[in-house]
């Protein structure tokens, strides 16, 4: 850490410091992870976007949070609206999405909130800044078909096998992140009750079922295949790889991209598409959505109503194909 920066409980930045900018949002980031329990990934995409607006601030004379009025905010998003993006052509000039603004907006805004909480600086500046309405992207959903395809077991079985088809299971039968995936341990494990113990975002827990289907494939793995993959520096973790380690996350992703491949499904499977999967069926069988909202572990119940457009679209395509007069 800076010189100058803190932990929390400890002593905080001077706003008037050398290279104050800096500290203040290393505090900010020590506070995301220790006080408020933030992962890691959110942590370092904070980092990211807070880091942007130092590199712009440096380049136009601001030195101090405490010289930064609103109209400097507005025009470092004005500056990022009409960055070209790395990928950009001269017939396809891609300036920053909504989505990204949307993001700096609110990484600005949570700044500033612990700023004054903390009265680190007199003012928040960022309290007017108005954040963009986000366009609704309904997320995909495998159809039954494909997931029938890319759920039937694989043969001959090695542990490497077993472990790709205990994790989809799960995947599908709990909905679970990519992050609890790969982080599940075996005390969380307690499948003669049939539910796991998870610890998703922000470590906050929750209890979810686990499907008949999915139990068997996680005994069969932990029976026949983890044995196999053990070294003697192994975690606990659930699932390791060929070489007795936890998994990364894009090892993960990996294996679970070979086995959708391998199951002859031409699409390009994203990581929360199994977890949308599991929501989506859910709705459209008649699943509540407050519990859909536990067992996902969404804080508010808005992000899960997303499916319910999901299931929504779904309906109108089953009525325009089945019905005579559509």
């Amino acid at each position: 850490m800076q010189e100058g920066t803190s932990t929390p409980g400890g002593p905080k930045a001077d706003a008037a410091s050398p290279d104050t900018m800096q500290a203040l949002v290393e505090d900010f980031l020590q506070y995301l992870r220790h006080e408020r329990g933030q992962s890691e990934h959110t942590a370092r995409t904070y980092a990211g976007l807070l880091g942007r607006f130092l590199n712009w601030a440096r380049r136009n004379g601001l030195s101090d949070w405490k010289q930064v009025e609103l109209r400097h905010l507005q025009a470092f998003l004005q500056s990022e609206q009409s960055r070209p993006r790395a990928r950009a052509t001269a017939e396809v000039p891609r300036r920053l999405s909504t989505e990204s603004l949307y993001l700096e907006i609110a990484a600005l805004r949570a700044f500033y909130r612990f700023a004054e909480n903390e009265k680190l600086l007199p003012l928040n500046v960022a309290e007017h800044l108005s954040l963009p309405r986000r366009w609704q992207r309904l997320p995909k959903a495998l159809t039954d078909a494909e997931i029938e395809k890319l759920l039937t077991p694989e043969t001959p079985e090695t542990p490497q096998t077993l472990c790709d088809q205990a994790i989809l299971e799960l995947a599908y039968a709990s909905g679970l992140r990519l992050s609890e995936l790969r982080n599940l341990r075996l005390e969380q494990l307690h499948l003669e009750a049939g539910f796991i113990h998870v610890i998703g975002k922000g470590n906050k827990e929750r209890v979810v079922p686990v499907g008949r289907k999915a139990v068997e494939a996680l005994r069969r793995y932990l029976d026949a295949g983890r044995p196999k993959l053990l070294r003697p520096r192994s975690p606990g973790n659930v699932f390791l790889t060929a070489r007795g380690t936890a998994f990364a996350p894009v090892t993960l992703w990996l294996r679970i991209k070979r086995r959708v491949r391998r199951a002859g499904i031409a699409r390009n499977v994203t990581p929360h598409m199994l977890r949308h999967s599991f929501a989506t069926h859910l709705l459209e069988h008649g699943a509540d959505l407050r519990v859909i909202q536990e067992l996902l572990g969404h804080a508010s119940i808005g992000t899960t109503e997303i499916y319910t457009h999901v299931t929504g679209h779904r309906l109108r395509e089953i009525h325009r194909k089945f019905h005579p007069r559509p």
